[in-house]
């Protein structure tokens, strides 16, 4: 069973059991996934399913940073609870230790040595780290390896 196909069974499954958040998040995704479809002309593949997922995860991280410096706790726990179910669904989230060894390989193989080779290094990383790590991240630990 496909990614997009368990979520359209969850959302049964949350429809029955009267989750509203898991519900709302779930109706959210699987629109974001069939204006894709839309867009593209073409069933999305799991890959497509965990971009969306990835999109809409951003969407959530950045309204609760915005809820918490507007001093409304009540709209960013909302926000952090569709963040939940949208990462229950995403593939394993790679520890900051694990991106730092992947940096540092990185670096090694393309000879980097400065702030200067950033873009050349996270040219070779974020398709390594694909849905897997987020870009602020992995530019946060690359520019502190590389000494910016």
């Amino acid at each position: 069973m496909g990614l997009k196909e368990r979520m359209r069974e969850d959302l049964k499954e949350a429809m029955k059991a009267k989750d509203e958040v898991r519900v709302r998040t779930l109706r959210m995704i699987l629109a974001a996934i069939r204006n894709l479809e839309v867009e593209r002309m073409k069933e999305a593949s799991d890959e497509d399913v965990i971009d969306a997922l990835n999109r809409e995860a951003k969407k959530r991280r950045e309204a609760i940073e915005q809820y918490k410096k507007a001093g409304r706790e009540d709209l960013s726990q909302q926000e952090e609870m569709e963040l939940k179910v949208i990462e229950s669904y995403l593939p394993e989230q790679m520890s900051e230790d694990e991106i730092r060894k992947l940096a540092e390989e990185i670096i090694q193989s393309v000879g980097a040595s400065s702030v200067k080779d950033l873009g050349k290094v996270m040219k070779e990383i974020m398709p390594k780290v694909k849905g897997r790590a987020d870009g602020k991240v992995v530019n946060r630990i690359v520019r502190e390896l590389l000494g910016g």
